[in-house]
């Protein structure tokens, strides 16, 4: 009965051990936090892309307008894949678009937007990435919807079809 024993416990704790990392299988490895309530722009000072000048967050945002705030970068191929849907959004009147290029060379940045084109009303750097700290964002690309100066939602990862319909049903 001894000898039985350790390859039965043996066994048993390889069984929990491959039931645990099948059961990780199907998690998906995703972070999606919940933004269920609305909450104010953080106050962030920033340069703007072509001019260099210093803007504030209070400045760039307008009360009564509506804002997608989009975090992207030339070497984000992400951001690539979602620039089209960015182009054909920009053709609605009642949204404002804003890039904040996120830790980018300027002449890659250049490149990037005269290559696919340009869907921003404004553009501003964050070259040291501490301005999407401060909105909270964990990468890119990543976007904020505003308005009245208060984040509405947030978009992780790539936008997609569904995304920018969820966008124009909330704007409209």
């Amino acid at each position: 009965m001894k000898k039985k024993l350790p390859p039965f416990i043996l066994t048993l704790v390889l069984g929990v051990i491959f039931i645990i990392f099948y059961k990780g299988l199907g998690d998906t490895n995703i972070y999606m936090p919940e933004n269920t309530k609305h909450y104010d722009v953080p106050v962030f000072n920033t340069k703007e892309f072509n001019s260099n000048i210093n803007f504030s967050s209070s400045e760039i945002f307008e009360l009564d307008k509506t804002y997608l705030l989009n975090i992207w970068s030339s070497w984000c191929v992400p951001c690539r894949q979602e620039h089209p849907l960015l182009m054909n959004l920009k053709k609605s009147e009642e949204i404002n678009i804003v890039g904040l290029n996120y830790k980018d060379n300027k002449k890659n940045a250049e490149n990037f937007l005269k290559e696919l084109g340009n869907p921003y009303n404004k553009i501003f750097t964050d070259l040291d990435g501490t301005t999407a700290i401060e909105l909270g964002a964990y990468g890119v690309p990543e976007s904020f919807l505003i308005h009245n100066n208060r984040i509405i939602k947030k978009y992780i990862g790539p936008l997609n079809k569904q995304v920018i319909n969820e966008i124009k049903k909330t704007i409209k």
